[in-house]
């Protein structure tokens, strides 16, 4: 799993459920509980923020490439923190408290429970994000004042910081030094390099303003790393589209072929769905909005042959498992025959074995 994990460049973990779904599309796991024990038995596999300060999982033994290679992304909360303090060597102390705190897993509360014991000052205000209007802890520091969940995507410049295991119903946050067993740190800038290769193999041809859009940076910060990597690149023209790829990927596209239909069921966010700016290659016009939704959601789909065909969604209970999938044109009879038997292998890793499609 962690190999696949990093060839699609991680699985998007906002919703947990969502990146498992990812995992078994693409390695038929038999079982959830193996990516339970991948990432809290074996932790051959990680969950962290990287990518547009978005949660995934992703393989323990390249997590050093995905974290320093997306540090840009965290010097903008940093740099922000920083124009409001007046006071950079007290910001530096909270860091560094920060920093030790999270030797160990430690939920939100737990945070600033030690934070308020090591003497900074406390608040709890509005701020859980998204529209959420409860009260989370903030730190007052230097004339200004940070939420807990803020202070963590701050010291993600510093530190490479992943998800614990849960307490109850809390998230848990650790340094990745002292939570992988093999955590082997590299540079910032041996990382963007690898970082930029990994994503052309996973998502080429694609263009300058694709890679931003999936790091998450402005053009000016992706334009270095971009450049960086462009003697390993060719241009090439997809019906009349120029986009690159790298020079050594370019014999196996070129010798690619399709001699059945290919039908998978992904997940909310999947990654195939997020390498692009331009989401043509993935579903046409009309129905492109049913895929990529308001506030950034993107729905579940039925894809064919590399085509969103359709949107679907499951429901478990003790009947076994049902999945409801909603067509944007009429299947043929083959395709239909392997969606069935992608919703009974979803039924299968979700331990429901007896599952129903149904198709509108």
């Amino acid at each position: 799993m962690g190999s696949v994990a990093g060839d699609i460049m991680g699985a998007q973990a906002q919703v947990l459920s969502a990146a498992e779904i990812s995992l078994w599309a693409r390695t038929r796991v038999p079982k959830i509980e193996a990516v339970d024990a991948a990432l809290w038995k074996d932790r051959t596999l990680v969950r962290a923020w990287c990518m547009r300060r978005t949660m995934f999982l992703l393989p323990s033994d390249e997590f050093a490439v995905f974290a320093r290679g997306t540090a840009r992304r965290s010097d903008y909360n940093l740099n922000w923190a920083l124009s409001r303090v007046n006071s950079k060597e007290r910001f530096d102390k909270l860091l560094a408290d920060l920093a030790e705190i999270l030797e160990e897993p430690r939920s939100r509360g737990d945070i600033a429970r030690l934070l308020k014991a090591q003497g900074h000052r406390m608040k709890s205000q509005a701020g859980g994000g998204w529209g959420d209007k409860r009260t989370v802890p903030f730190v007052e520091v230097g004339g200004a004042s940070f939420s807990v969940g803020f202070l963590l995507h701050v010291i993600g410049e510093i530190h490479a910081i992943c998800s614990g295991p849960n307490v109850g119903n809390e998230s848990t946050y650790v340094r990745a030094d002292e939570w992988l067993p093999h955590w082997k740190d590299i540079t910032q800038e041996q990382a963007e390099e690898e970082l930029l290769l990994k994503y052309l193999r996973a998502y080429g041809p694609a263009t300058l303003a694709d890679f931003a859009l999936w790091m998450g940076l402005y053009i000016r910060d992706a334009k270095p790393i971009w450049s960086g990597g462009a003697e390993k690149m060719e241009q090439v023209d997809v019906e009349g589209w120029k986009a690159e790829v790298l020079q050594s990927d370019l014999p196996r596209l070129k010798a690619a072929r399709v001699d059945e239909h290919v039908v998978r069921l992904l997940p909310f966010f999947d990654s195939f769905l997020l390498g692009h700016k331009s989401h043509q290659s993935v579903v046409d016009e009309k129905n492109r909005k049913k895929v990529y939704r308001p506030q950034g959601w993107v729905s579940p789909v039925l894809l064919v042959d590399g085509r969103a065909l359709g949107t679907w969604s499951h429901a478990q209970s003790k009947g076994g498992l049902e999945v409801r999938v909603k067509t944007f044109s009429k299947l043929s009879a083959s395709v239909t025959s392997k969606l069935r038997e992608e919703a009974s292998s979803l039924g299968r890793f979700l331990g429901s074995p007896d599952a129903r499609t149904l198709i509108a």
